[in-house]
């Protein structure tokens, strides 16, 4: 039967593959730009700054999203209702008991991060909290304990680390071709190599951001499913999706880092875009399909 680990094997193994691929990849795309500048340091570097984002990527996720998003620590006698509902869902889906925050945000959200369930956060914006009810407070929350059980926040985390990388590597090798000289490289390669070089780095950041995309929607609609199984009401997590999409407010420290970490698009003006190309480059699937699939 399914149940809120269904996904967990699958999800650790894609986030080694991913951290040793990011890794390989971008090794080889720094020999390349040593041997056609003919500078061996350019590899040493570029392998030493991969290696040090794989590590932080890993170990400090938790830390980097809280910072980023203003998140306060909650303690059981502030926030009594919340701390009881998260204890008790953490119980019922056999995972520890995560730390819990606080966004000070009237924008309805919520959050979770950290790389394994030891080391688990999740946190709410005042907003939801003043916004929902009981039943539709434990549908988000069971949702978020979800990607916990699922590993989906590594996932997800070390993706727009390893992205982000990505980005500014490519920036770096177009600016080195275009204004850093050609060292030894058209005598090596020719012009072939330089255009080359230039579709690459066109190319790989966008191709990075559109799978980190297919990653974070497709994680949405598993939690949505494993959080339904764990309160045993899709009326709950529909509702409380309902009136957040109609709540329509950005978060005010927005951060396109840390987008896809949340229940709902940050970005609120974008969340109920329906056009197909503009949907490709959502982080969050329309609020409607995932209602409807509730509900369905």
């Amino acid at each position: 039967m399914a149940s809120i680990y269904t996904h967990r094997d699958k999800n650790i193994r894609k986030t080694w593959f991913l951290m040793v691929g990011f890794l390989v990849s971008v090794i080889a795309l720094g020999w390349a730009a040593s041997w056609y500048f003919g500078s061996p340091v350019i590899l040493y570097i570029v392998a030493g700054i991969a290696i040090v984002m794989n590590v932080v990527s890993y170990w400090y996720s938790d830390t980097l999203v809280i910072k980023m998003t203003g998140a306060k620590p909650v303690s059981k006698e502030n926030y009594r209702e919340l701390w009881n509902i998260v204890e008790n869902l953490s119980i019922t889906a056999g995972l520890p008991m995560p730390k819990l925050y606080i966004v000070e945000d009237s924008a309805p959200n919520a959050f979770a991060t950290g790389r394994d369930p030891k080391h688990a956060v999740v946190a709410v914006t005042t907003g939801i909290l003043h916004l929902l009810q009981k039943n539709e407070l434990e549908g988000v929350i069971a949702h978020e304990l979800s990607h916990i059980g699922n590993r989906d926040m590594l996932v997800s985390t070390v993706a727009v680390v390893l992205v982000g990388f990505v980005a500014i590597l490519a920036d770096f090798f177009t600016r080195m071709i275009f204004f850093g000289g050609s060292g030894g490289g058209r005598d090596r390669g020719g012009a072939i190599f330089v255009i080359l070089g230039i579709v690459v780095a066109i190319l790989a950041p966008l191709a990075a951001k559109l799978i980190h995309l297919a990653i974070s929607r497709k994680r949405e609609f598993l939690a949505d499913a494993s959080g339904v199984l764990l309160t045993r009401y899709p009326e709950g997590l529909a509702s409380a999706l309902q009136k957040i999409g109609s709540a329509s407010r950005p978060m005010r420290r927005a951060n396109h880092a840390t987008a896809h970490l949340f229940l709902a698009d940050p970005f609120s003006s974008r969340a109920n875009i329906t056009n197909k190309i503009n949907t490709m480059f959502m982080t969050h699937p329309p609020m409607e399909e995932r209602i409807k699939a509730l509900r369905g």
